[in-house]
Formats: structure tokens, C-alpha cells, sequence
């Protein structure tokens, strides 16, 4: 197995204590995962229980809780997912940001689920599934009477 290094990594890499995050400890060293792709700033890993071919978990080095926390750390992240992604016919990229959206690592990290037909992993927004998870345009939009919260370029009138 090959382990994460912070070595080379920007300040506050690895920064949580031990066993307080498990990206950080892989980031520092301190915890194995097998590493795929490494980058200045990221790193792309073999999930635990990976749930399709090729799934890998891409990570920034810095801790940064959650898709929320830090723009720029999120941009760059997702750059690097959209690196690996450019490698599948198919795949997902997918974060998650709190408890209720599925977030059990509070560390930012995107999944790259490379898909092929009849994988049989199942989104649940996705075609065919009629559950009742949809809402209605109004519940999907709740700034839709709020003319003022629309974003309107400078050049239309």
C-alpha cells in the first residue's frame, strides 16, 4: 500500500490531530490508503467499500470540512475529479455537504464513480425511479417571486 505524504504539502496539511480526521492522517502520513493520483494540493484515492469499478475518492490536502467551507479549495478539487473523470465514457463526481446530504467524513472529499450501463447502482433522482423524492417547481425554487434574489447579467435591460 502506498500512504499519503506531508511532506511536500502546503501548510495546515494534515493539521487535525491524530485520528481526529482520516483524510488528514492520510495526507500526513499517518494512515495508509492506496494512492492513484497525487497533486500539489489533492489526492486520489481507493475508497474503503468502493461501490463501482474505478471508484476513487478525490481529497485536498488542506482541511476543509466540506464543499462550503472554502471556494477556492473546492474549485481546485473539483479540477482534479474533472482530470480523473476525462479518463471514463461515464462516471458521477459527487459531494456531499452535512449529515442530512450523507456527509459521514467531515473532510472534503469527491467521489468519481466511473458508471457503465446496467451497473445496477441506482442514484435516486435518477430516471425510471419514481419514489416520490421529487418536489415541485415552486419547493425547487424558493426565490421564484423574488424578482431581486434572480441574477441578471449588467448587459440585459
Amino acid at each position: 500500500m502506498t500512504t499519503g505524504s506531508g511532506a511536500n504539502s502546503p501548510a495546515g496539511t494534515g493539521g487535525r490531530p491524530p485520528g481526529e480526521c482520516p483524510f488528514c492522517d492520510i495526507v500526513a502520513g499517518r494512515a495508509e490508503a492506496r494512492v492513484v493520483r497525487r497533486w500539489p494540493d489533492s489526492l486520489a484515492i481507493v475508497p474503503l467499500g468502493a461501490v463501482t469499478p474505478g471508484h476513487l475518492l478525490v481529497i485536498p490536502k488542506r482541511h476543509v470540512a466540506d464543499v462550503g467551507t472554502d471556494p477556492l479549495v473546492s474549485a481546485t478539487t473539483m479540477a482534479r475529479a474533472a482530470e480523473l473523470a476525462a479518463e471514463f465514457d461515464a462516471c458521477n463526481i459527487i459531494t456531499s455537504r452535512g449529515e442530512p446530504a450523507t456527509q459521514t467524513v467531515f473532510h472534503l472529499h469527491l467521489h468519481v464513480l466511473p458508471r457503465r450501463d446496467e451497473d445496477g447502482l441506482a442514484l435516486p433522482w435518477a430516471p425510471g425511479r419514481d419514489d416520490g423524492g421529487r418536489v415541485t417547481p415552486e419547493q425547487a425554487d424558493p426565490h421564484r417571486d423574488n424578482e431581486s434574489a434572480v441574477f441578471q447579467p449588467s448587459f440585459i435591460g
